[in-house]
């Protein structure tokens, strides 16, 4: 699994830093950013909370 987020549909809302902070943090540019390409099976959940919670569908996960 790895988590993308699509900066030019991000509205830097921070639902998904709220989330899953461990995942997901919202830099200077306002925008969310993955801070990690390779999470952790633990994190999962939480990154697909985090996936389905975002207003303006701009996560997706790369299943690999």
């Amino acid at each position: 699994m790895r988590p993308v987020v699509d900066r030019d549909l991000c509205i830097g809302c921070g639902l998904c830093q709220d989330t899953c902070p461990e995942a997901f943090v919202i830099e200077d540019d306002n925008l969310a950013h993955v801070i990690t390409e390779n999470p952790e099976p633990e994190q999962y959940d939480c990154i697909r909370e985090a996936e389905e919670v975002c207003p303006v569908t701009a996560i997706t996960i790369v299943e690999e």
